[in-house]
């Protein structure tokens, strides 16, 4: 059993604590689940986690703000338990997150769906010439009889090739650079939208390179004001960066609970637990975990008392969380000998896990610039 202690923080309140051990008891039951085919077990984890009521937490009514503590409270438990059931909660919540914090009534139909399990979330910001330098989006909104004409291209789109629905961000030209982008809402069966290519990465996740080929959305597709896409993709990226460090935290947690029941197997020669090289790399790895998760629930807490903004509080937890499970997570790999490079442990998979999160939502030196431009001013 992982580390539950630091719930009894004073980030928590009562009800952060019951959903913890609810949730707990659930995926004790439902995972993790086969990844034979990435597809299907992605459409199975979020069926079950909408069965589960545990989707109702990736968005928030129109009068209601999001729980950050909760969702990386939610992703960090996910995560302990199995990658890919992390991947389909996440997604529901970032690829709704501008309808949940921006949307009308009419587009929170579709968040209605998502939160229910019964449609399928996802992003469309990272292009083959965009990634992290979201202003250099290239997809172009044409403003058109009755609404817009969307073209361009799309890269590691998570869930592409099996959402129902889209969040894209493209350039309508309002102002240059960040200014003169704006979102839509893009079902998936828009005529014009394609996929080029499903992308094989090293922990099997549904990713795709998408095409939009002229595609006419309505004018009620727009989310929020036009131009006003980069201050709406931020503004979810401030909601959803605790939370990949979160992801990171559920991983590393995991790492150690297979290392403490590694090294304390009994041998002939004793323990490795024995060795103070081992209790020397356990305690770094314990120090590196709760370093972090006061990073991840300071930002989150932080968020959910009001803030406007925490970017610098965001950019550290996410910076610090993902790129401290990297560590210990390798040293885990390390104290399990030849078995932490096969397949079939739990090590092995974690290690090829926590590596995406170290770039996605905004690459380690991305969040380095956003802590040092934070000071600067």
């Amino acid at each position: 059993m992982a580390d539950r202690s630091f719930l009894d923080w004073p980030f928590f309140e009562p009800r952060h604590r019951d959903l913890a051990a609810r949730l707990e008891d659930w995926c004790a039951t439902h995972l993790p689940v086969d990844h034979g085919h990435v597809d299907a077990a992605c459409r199975g984890l979020v069926t079950a986690l909408g069965k589960g009521g545990w989707l109702s937490h990736t968005g928030a009514g129109k009068d209601e703000r999001l729980d950050v503590r909760t969702l990386c409270l939610i992703r960090e438990t996910l995560a302990r338990h199995d990658g890919l059931a992390d991947f389909a909660f996440a997604m529901q919540g970032l690829g709704m997150g501008a309808v949940s914090l921006f949307g009308t009534d009419e587009q929170r139909a579709w968040l209605e769906r998502t939160r229910a399990g019964k449609a399928i979330a996802g992003f469309m910001l990272t292009e083959p010439g965009a990634g992290s330098d979201v202003a250099a989006t290239a997809s172009v909104a044409e403003r058109v009889s009755g609404g817009w004409r969307l073209s361009g291209e799309k890269t590691y789109i998570s869930n592409g090739g099996i959402a129902d629905v889209y969040v894209v961000l493209a350039r309508s030209g309002e102002a240059p650079g960040a200014k003169g982008l704006s979102a839509f809402l893009m079902p998936a069966e828009a005529p014009g939208l394609s996929v080029v290519e499903r992308i094989e990465v090293m922990a099997p996740h549904p990713l795709a390179h998408l095409r939009m080929d002229e595609v006419v959305l309505p004018e009620d597709a727009l989310i929020g004001a036009a131009g006003a896409g980069f201050k709406v993709a931020m503004t979810v990226l401030d909601h959803f960066r605790p939370t990949v460090g979160a992801a990171a935290l559920g991983f590393a947690r995991r790492a150690l609970d297979e290392s403490l029941a590694r090294v304390g197997r009994a041998r002939p020669s004793g323990a490795l637990a024995d060795y103070q090289m081992v209790q020397g790399h356990l305690a770094d790895m314990a120090l590196k975990i709760d370093a972090a998760a006061l990073l991840v629930y300071r930002a989150a807490w932080a968020k959910d008392q009001g803030a406007a903004r925490i970017s610098r509080a965001a950019a550290m937890a996410k910076l610090y969380a993902t790129e401290a499970a990297q560590e210990v997570i390798d040293m885990a790999v390390q104290l399990h000998g030849g078995d932490g490079v096969r397949q079939g442990f739990a090590v092995e998979s974690l290690y090829r896990e926590i590596r995406a999160l170290r770039i996605y939502e905004g690459a380690s030196d991305v969040q380095r610039l956003v802590i040092a431009r934070s000071l600067l001013e």
